[in-house]
């Protein structure tokens, strides 16, 4: 990843989290712990590439940074709430996230439920009361629609329950793509989407390249995710290394191979650039970003 990509990706971060700070509930209700939890959850740690999604997509269209806070904040949001109910019990029954106990370790199973529902009504709340006169109510509906579509039982949602059947089995390639295009790709193209949708006027063309270089980020994203399982190490991933193979789900490297997969993100990653071609420089940190994707070890 160059230099200037990381300071890039940085400033995404600042911002976003500042703007989390802002919306999140305040630490302090004395009758219960549920908005120590929620922030718990997202303030504490994060690599914030959702939140990059929406603003590398919408620099590319030419859009002001500030509009692209609020869809920032709510997809970083919804990405926080899966993250919460995948580790419970019920679900992947992981112990560490980020480094850290989860969130129903660090409090409880009851609160970590809460938590992860408020934040998925928050995401969807703020997004609904965006109030800058270049997002036309009209706009918000749409952004709406995308997002609830992307988190639902069409999206990441359905995905997940395809991966918890999917557990012990051994799926064909097409089966793996199409439950990781629900299960984390759907949030993924909702975050380049909601990003290239702040500008009011962005164009048919505009909009099949965001969403073609979606689909592309989107998969290599998960097959990096599942390399990752198998090369890296629990102090650098921040949550078990291996937890995969020992739950028995289908990976990429379990049915390709680990290289064959190296291979395969590395094909998605270049036709992500081919598909932002006919984009001026202004598209670069989308080109930089699916880079970063597929090199990460993180």
């Amino acid at each position: 990843m160059s230099h200037v990509f990381q300071l890039r990706l940085d400033d995404y971060q600042k911002r976003v989290n500042a703007a989390l700070d802002k919306y999140l509930p305040a630490n302090d209700p004395p009758e219960h712990n549920l908005a120590e939890a929620i922030r718990y959850s997202v303030i504490g740690g994060g690599k914030r590439i959702r939140p990059a999604m929406v603003y590398a997509a919408g620099e590319a269209m030419g859009v002001s940074t500030d509009l692209m806070d609020i869809p920032a904040c709510a997809v970083e949001m919804i990405h926080a709430y899966s993250l919460i109910h995948d580790d419970l019990p019920a679900m992947d029954d992981d112990d560490l996230r980020r480094g850290r106990p989860t969130c129903h370790r660090a409090f409880d199973e009851a609160t970590a439920m809460l938590a992860g529902d408020a934040l998925q009504a928050l995401a969807y709340e703020i997004l609904a009361r965006d109030d800058h006169k270049e997002l036309t109510p009209e706009h918000r509906i749409q952004m709406l629609s995308l997002l609830t579509e992307a988190s639902g039982a069409h999206g990441m949602a359905g995905g997940q329950a395809v991966d918890l059947a999917s557990v012990g089995k051994r799926l064909t390639l097409a089966q793996l793509e199409h439950m990781h295009q629900l299960k984390t790709g759907a949030l993924i193209r909702a975050s380049i989407l909601l990003g290239g949708m702040c500008k009011h006027d962005i164009s048919q063309q505009e909009t099949d390249i965001l969403n073609n270089y979606a689909q592309c980020i989107g998969l290599s994203f998960q097959i990096q995710d599942d390399i990752l399982d198998v090369i890296g190490d629990t102090e650098t991933l921040g949550k078990p290394q291996g937890s995969d193979e020992k739950q028995e789900k289908p990976t990429f490297p379990a049915i390709i191979g680990l290289k064959e997969s190296q291979e395969l993100a590395l094909a998605q990653h270049q036709l992500a650039l081919k598909y932002l071609e006919p984009l001026d420089k202004k598209a670069d940190s989308l080109r930089q970003l699916s880079a970063y994707i597929v090199e990460r070890q993180f």
